[in-house]
């Protein structure tokens, strides 16, 4: 598809903004919408166009891109004689960026084939922060002849695109990644803990783990911040906790047992309980030393 196609986007929040930030450098045609009149009022002052309305944005588009919080978003965007399938032309390709669950996709799947609409499950990886810089990657499932005519217009906003199949493997497969985020972050949370009871200065096991044969890029992107105790949120412990549900109701309907995805919803509960929902997902850090009866660590290389 040609840098000349039409988009309509739907959904100007954290990620959305920046992400068709980069789709207008690139020269493409947006018009977006967002439920939020204050969004509208950010994308405007970005110069980006808007319409008054979902269907209006879908209405005579050859590309909609959706990035809704959640399944319930989802639901009452698309669905309905005035929801966006509805106003989407025929032969139109949608593209949906959000984590949701695979059983909502599926319905909406069922919705755009009847419409005629060329349905593209394609969650994004990556969180806000980095959004701006084009850095995100995305997974993609549905008609392989779709993805090829808007994979240029997905390149605007992501470096890498990669295409699993006709059905909802991308949905699980960001499931998938995230449960090893989440998992990673538990981990990483008792491993500090013991670390500093063991007598390790912070800045120390810190360097250690950064050079260690678990030096991921999910440990090093998040020693970076611990490094100063930094836990403003670039995904949120409510978030965390919203995709760990997905990620159990995902395993109990293909039949998966997920004990590790489990106990990690319950830490996320707890923490949320505490106030601390809003709070980076490397939160458990905190909750582990809380535990441990350990306080903050000292300025410098402290314990």
């Amino acid at each position: 598809m040609s840098t000349a196609a039409s988009i309509g986007w739907i959904g100007v929040g954290k990620m959305g903004l920046p992400m068709v930030m980069l789709a207008r450098q690139a020269d493409l045609d947006v018009t977006t919408y967002d439920r939020s009149a204050e969004r509208l009022v950010l994308a405007s002052a970005q110069g980006l166009a808007s319409a008054n309305s979902a269907a209006a944005a879908a209405a005579n588009k050859d590309i909609v891109i959706a990035s809704l919080p959640d399944d319930k978003a989802l639901r009452g965007a698309m669905f309905g004689p005035d929801g966006i399938v509805a106003a989407m032309s025929r032969d139109a390709v949608l593209v949906e960026t959000s984590t949701v669950s695979a059983e909502i996709s599926a319905e909406l799947a069922a919705v755009a084939e009847a419409a005629g609409v060329h349905y593209l499950r394609t969650p994004v990886s990556g969180n806000a922060s980095i959004a701006h810089t084009g850095a995100l990657t995305c997974f993609v499932s549905g008609p392989k002849a779709a993805f090829e005519r808007v994979r240029p217009v997905l390149a605007s906003f992501t470096r890498a695109q990669t295409y699993l199949g006709g059905a909802e493997e991308a949905r699980y497969a960001k499931l998938a990644v995230n449960l090893m985020i989440a998992v990673s972050a538990g981990m990483m949370a008792e491993s500090l803990a013991l670390a500093r009871k063991g007598g390790i200065a912070w800045q120390d096991i810190l360097n250690v783990l950064d050079d260690s044969a678990i030096a991921s890029p999910m440990v090093k992107y998040k020693t970076a911040p611990l490094r100063h105790r930094d836990f403003e949120s670039t995904f949120s412990c409510r978030q965390m906790a919203k995709d760990l549900d997905l990620i159990l109701g995902a395993g109990h309907h293909v039949e998966v047992p997920l004990p590790l995805a489990a106990h990690m919803r319950e830490v996320y509960g707890s923490l949320i309980a505490q106030g601390e929902g809003e709070v980076d997902f490397i939160a458990p850090v905190r909750q582990a030393e809380r535990l441990s009866g350990l306080g903050e660590p000292e300025k410098g290389n402290a314990r």
